[in-house]
């Protein structure tokens, strides 16, 4: 009895083609792309989505046609490049309390407090967009947003199959909208202290033509930081269920939804 192995190298192709565009998407997506998970840990996990996603995507994947070599490789880089197109995109929905925490530690004074930024590959940033990022990853796991992330993965089969065009002007359009969402939510999350900054500058620029001789903002710089922290103390739940609550949003229609 002879048994063939003729369909391994088409098998191998397919499954590359996958990993190919979940591999580059699960670099990128929040939660799964964090570079503070071990690289490992991070690929080994994309190699067993990839081999769990295979069989349902399988139908819609290319033929292997071995005698155009070409085409393969425009089908590989074709998902590469969707893998990057939604990748970015799905870190750039999670920009928003990066965004918020800096308007934050601006407004309370604390701009000038640097530190390694974990979930943006260890860049100096402030401490409070440090930390609203942190927490809105640890939120993702806690919640269970993370199913809904995977779901995306599989879902872009559907709304990008391998056999379509790459919709490179949709893309862009999509980016700057995401993009935009996540700055208007990062200005809301920090909205707050906007205004606890207006009235708390406006009343030492008052109290400072009042009593020239007394360094009215370096005086009162302790109090500008302890109530920014309470503030945050205080509004932390808020924000933070707002920020998950956008996340969900964006998510549901990265899915096409």
């Amino acid at each position: 009895m002879n048994i063939s192995i003729n369909w391994l190298p088409e098998i191998a192709y397919l499954y590359l083609l996958v990993f190919a565009r979940v591999g580059v998407m699960l670099m990128l997506l929040p939660a799964f792309g964090e570079k503070m998970i071990m690289s490992r840990m991070r690929l080994s996990f994309a190699l067993l989505f990839s081999l769990v996603i295979f069989p349902l995507v399988y139908d819609q994947l290319p033929a292997f046609n071995s005698d155009n070599l070409l085409a393969v490789f425009q089908v590989l880089l074709h998902e590469i490049a969707i893998g990057f197109i939604l990748g970015g995109i799905g870190r750039l929905i999670v920009s928003g309390a990066q965004t918020a925490g800096s308007i934050i530690a601006f407004q309370i004074g604390l701009s000038a407090a640097l530190g390694a930024d974990p979930t943006n590959g260890g860049v100096q940033g402030a401490l409070i967009g440090g930390f609203l990022s942190f927490l809105g990853i640890a939120l993702i796991f806690a919640t269970n947003l993370h199913h809904l992330i995977l779901a995306g993965v599989y879902d872009s089969y559907m709304v990008f199959p391998p056999s379509s065009p790459l919709m490179l002007g949709d893309a862009a359009d999509l980016a700057v909208q995401t993009m935009s969402k996540a700055f208007v939510i990062g200005v809301q999350m920090a909205a707050p202290f906007i205004v606890f900054g207006l009235v708390f500058y406006l009343g030492l620029g008052l109290l400072a033509r009042l009593m020239p001789q007394v360094q009215v903002f370096f005086v009162a710089m302790p109090a500008n930081i302890g109530i920014g922290l309470l503030l945050i103390g205080l509004l932390l739940t808020v924000m933070m269920g707002w920020y998950l609550v956008h996340v969900e949003e964006q998510f549901i229609m990265f899915r096409g939804g």
